[in-house]
């Protein structure tokens, strides 16, 4: 799992909300010109498209995830995933989850 707090960076002050609000989050841009949001899902299944390749850490909360071509596979806090970008993903968050999602590409 990575650092707890990021230091020395912007975050864009107008969060990011999908899905009626079952998923809200914040977009945090580094002094290198990487991104990453940080966000939280209620208990709720979601389908959520890909641009860019993405990894998914989970902070907290538990998880089931279904990607194409993969068996649901479960995750919780301290755990990540990996998302190929121009593709998607179906999470179904078993209770709150509280990610971190770093654009890889």
């Amino acid at each position: 799992m990575g650092p707890a707090q990021f230091d020395q960076v912007s975050v864009i002050k107008k969060s990011n909300v999908y899905f009626d609000g079952k998923c809200v989050s914040h977009t945090v841009l580094f002094a290198d010109g990487s991104k990453k949001t940080i966000g939280v899902i209620l208990p709720s299944t979601l389908t959520f498209n890909t641009g860019a390749p993405e990894r998914m850490e989970i902070i907290s909360g538990e998880c089931q995830v279904r990607r194409p071509g993969k068996a649901t596979e479960q995750f919780r806090s301290g755990q990540s995933f990996f998302v190929d970008g121009n593709s998607s993903f179906e999470i179904q968050a078993l209770s709150i989850v509280d990610y971190v999602c770093h654009f890889e590409g």
